[in-house]
């Protein structure tokens, strides 16, 4: 939401939300700038709830979407490098973007001669966070790592970052029943729809995407071309007006079922780092989570604005709420770096709890039945040739046939 423009593909909030209360940090970037991170976000927000927000005893509540964006907010767990951030139009030679360039074998490599424990931790394959690790390292000359543990280190720090930034913070977790989020989801899409997202899409596309498109340099993992919604359209757009209307219609129907689900599969992400990284996360240094049901709507009053308005009360006067926190149990013990390569599935797994969860997965499974079946047969086989042979050495001594 912090690109101008694209206001049904961002599902910005409406004009009339906006004018209830005061919002920030909305259609500000210029839709070209391909290079505006997390980074650049965090030092924009960070004066903003200090000295604009803070400084008129108001209270931040920060909506998330993003939860990785929410998480530069509430710890210290960023790096700044040399490069200052800008939201003018520039064109992608941000050095990170570059070194994705590289082949991801290449890529480690150099990770591993001048940061062995990063390059220990991340998957070879992961070429955005491995680029980013040699692009700390070129522009500060200090390995990530090195930085990492200086952070986790400070006083309030703790084995997944730096300290809390604002001690008094709480989260309210809104989450509904699977089905009832699927269905709210694909309804969501179909507004969008109806709302104007093709000719949003259309209209972007002719003016900043066709020529990139003509020239093969299309890039859907940055800027606001990696937004949900882009790459599910890529065909339908660049095919309008080439094609039949038969073909046209199947086109766009395909790209409306692929923002659907990609949608729904982006939800259950959002919904696994809050439990990972909110619920789960050691240390003292978490804010309190908090559960709202939201799967009947019908019951909003009852079930999320009450008990949300007196929790946040109840923190605004120093006293402890009425409902308790989330708690999900942590293993102590878990490694999140661990390495084990699955031989079967020749693929590098890290971290214990992903190499349980791929343990079970059915490619896995498929894999290991597929081994098993071909070590039955041969034992079959060996032990008819060990019959075989036996009867024949009671003859004549010779080869069988």
């Amino acid at each position: 939401q912090v690109y101008k423009g694209l206001d049904i593909i961002t599902n910005k909030v409406s004009p009339q939300e906006q004018r209830l209360c005061r919002h920030h940090m909305i259609s500000f970037v210029d839709p070209l700038v391909s290079n505006y991170t997390v980074v650049d976000f965090r030092d924009k927000a960070v004066p903003l709830i200090s000295f604009h927000i803070f400084a008129r005893d108001k209270i931040p509540i920060v909506v998330g979407g993003t939860n990785y964006y929410i998480e530069s907010l509430l710890w210290k767990v960023l790096i700044n490098t040399k490069e200052k951030p800008s939201t003018a139009p520039r064109p992608a030679s941000d050095r990170n973007v570059e070194l994705e360039q590289l082949d991801s074998a290449e890529l480690h490599q150099r990770l591993s001669q001048v940061d062995p424990e990063m390059a220990a931790k991340l998957h070879p394959h992961d070429k955005r966070k491995v680029a980013r690790s040699l692009q700390v390292f070129e522009e500060t000359g200090i390995p990530h790592s090195e930085i990492l543990h200086q952070q986790q280190e400070e006083e309030g720090g703790g084995p997944l970052g730096g300290p809390l930034k604002y001690p008094h913070s709480c989260i309210l977790w809104l989450h509904a029943d699977q089905a009832a989020l699927d269905a709210r989801l694909e309804q969501r899409v179909d507004d969008m729809v109806a709302a104007g997202l093709l000719e949003e899409l259309r209209d972007f596309h002719r003016r900043y995407n066709q020529e990139k498109v003509a020239e093969n340099r299309q890039d859907y993992q940055h800027g606001i071309f990696q937004s949900i919604g882009f790459k599910e359209f890529h065909e339908y757009l660049i095919s309008e007006g080439n094609c039949s209307p038969e073909t046209s219609a199947l086109l766009l129907e395909k790209g409306i079922q692929a923002l659907k689900q990609v949608t729904k599969r982006y939800a259950r992400r959002q919904n696994k780092w809050v439990r990972n990284r909110f619920l789960k996360r050691p240390g003292p240094n978490v804010p309190p989570v908090y559960g709202l049901e939201v799967s009947d709507l019908q019951r909003w009053e009852e079930d999320v604005l009450k008990p949300a308005l007196e929790i946040v009360e109840s923190f605004i006067q120093g006293r402890e709420p009425p409902a308790e926190p989330l708690r999900m149990e942590h293993d102590e013990n878990e490694n999140k770096r661990s390495h084990r390569v699955c031989e079967l599935c020749d693929r590098l797994i890290i971290g214990d709890r992903e190499w349980a969860a791929h343990t079970r997965s059915k490619s896995h499974l498929h894999h290991l039945k597929k081994r098993r079946k071909l070590e039955a047969s041969g034992h079959a086989g060996g032990t008819m040739r060990d019959s075989g042979d036996a009867e024949t050495s009671d003859k004549d001594g010779s080869l069988p046939l």
